[in-house]
C-alpha cells in the first residue's frame, strides 16, 4: 500500500479455464500442496476464484524435510481421488499435476528420483484405463526437465544436478478413439504456448485467435 510500481498488473483474459467456462464445460484442477497454485492461480492467469463449472481437489504434500525421504509424495492420493471423479462421466477437462519429478529431482538423490518417477508411472497406469472406458483423451506434458538429468560431469567427477534442465520435454497425446480425425500440425518451434489451442481442438472447439497455433490440424 502506498508503493508506486513500474508496471500495473496484467489481468489475463481468454485463459483456457475462461474459454471452457464460456462453453459451459466442467473442469477439475487437482494437485498436491506443492503444485496446487500451479493448477489454479497460475493456470488461470493470476485469478484466485474458480470459474463456473470448475471444482478443485487438493491433497497435502507429505511433511518431510526433503522429498527424497518420501519420493512418491502424494501421487497415489491424487490418483485415488481423481479416478472416481472421472468414473462419474461428468467432467469435460482435468488439469492434473504430479509434482514428483520436479520436487524429488531437486534433491539430487538418484534412487529417490527413480522411485518418484515410478509413482507417477503407476498413477498414469491406473488413470489410462479409465480414460479408455470414457473414450477420452490424455495429453501428458511437462513444463521443464529435472529428473531427466541427475548429474553433471567434469574432469571425470560426477556432481548431483538439482536444477531444472533445458532439454526438450515430451508432449504425448493419448487418444484411444483416434480414427484419423487430425494430424500433427507443422509448428516450427513447438512449446507450452501451443498446448491450450491443442486442448481446445481436442475438445471440439476452434482455437482462440490470440492463442499460438495448435499442435494438431483437424482434417
Amino acid at each position: 500500500k502506498g508503493i508506486n510500481v513500474v508496471f500495473k498488473k496484467d489481468n489475463l483474459t481468454e485463459t483456457l479455464g475462461e474459454v471452457l467456462e464460456k462453453h459451459h464445460k466442467t473442469q477439475i484442477r487437482i494437485a498436491e500442496t506443492e503444485k496446487y497454485p500451479h493448477v489454479t492461480f497460475f493456470f488461470s492467469g493470476g485469478r484466485e476464484e474458480p470459474f463456473e463449472g470448475e471444482s478443485r481437489i487438493l491433497r497435502n504434500s507429505p511433511k518431510v524435510a526433503t522429498y527424497d525421504l518420501k519420493p512418491e509424495m502424494s501421487a497415489y492420493e491424487l490418483r485415488d481421488a481423481l479416478i472416481p471423479e472421472l468414473q462419474k462421466g461428468e467432467v469435460d477437462f482435468v488439469c492434473l499435476n504430479f509434482a514428483n519429478g520436479d520436487m524429488v529431482g531437486h534433491t539430487g538423490v538418484m534412487e529417490a528420483v527413480i522411485k518418484s518417477v515410478e509413482a507417477v508411472d503407476d498413477g498414469l497406469g491406473k488413470l489410462i484405463p479409465v480414460i479408455d472406458e470414457l473414450e477420452g483423451v490424455a495429453v501428458i506434458i511437462a513444463d521443464h526437465g529435472n529428473a531427466d538429468e541427475m548429474f553433471t560431469e567434469k574432469n571425470g567427477v560426477r556432481t548431483p544436478k538439482t536444477s531444472h534442465t533445458l532439454n526438450p520435454v515430451p508432449c504425448i497425446i493419448y487418444d484411444p478413439s483416434f480414427k484419423g480425425e487430425y494430424k500433427m500440425a507443422d509448428v516450427k518451434t513447438p512449446g507450452l504456448t501451443n498446448i491450450a489451442g491443442t486442448l481446445l481442438n481436442l475438445l471440439g472447439y476452434q482455437n482462440v485467435e490470440d492463442y499460438d497455433k495448435s499442435l494438431i490440424e483437424i482434417l
